[in-house]
C-alpha cells in the first residue's frame, strides 16, 4: 500500500512532520514497501507494511531530531 501523496500518509505521521520529513518518509516508506516484498513472505513474524514503517522513521531520524518542544527539527 504504498502512498501517493503525503495526504494519504497517517495521522501519526502528518501530524507531527514537517513537509519535507513528510516527504522523506513517504519515500522511503514506499522503497522500503518494494523492496521487502519477499523478504516479508519469509519472515513472517513481521507484516511488510511494519517494516517498511519502521524503515520510513529510520530514514526521518537520519535528518531530523525531535526537539524538547516536541516538534521535529532539521539535523545541523
Amino acid at each position: 500500500m504504498p502512498y501517493q501523496s503525503n495526504s494519504s500518509l497517517p495521522d501519526s505521521v502528518t501530524g507531527v512532520l514537517p513537509k519535507h520529513a513528510q516527504d522523506i518518509y513517504r519515500e522511503a516508506f514506499n522503497s522500503a514497501w518494494d523492496q521487502y516484498k519477499e523478504a516479508s513472505e519469509r519472515r513472517g513474524h513481521e507484516s511488510r507494511e511494519e517494516t517498511a514503517h519502521k524503515v520510513a522513521w529510520a530514514a526521518v531520524k537520519h535528518k531530523y531530531h525531535k526537539g524538547e518542544d516536541d516538534r521535529w527539527h532539521p539535523k545541523k
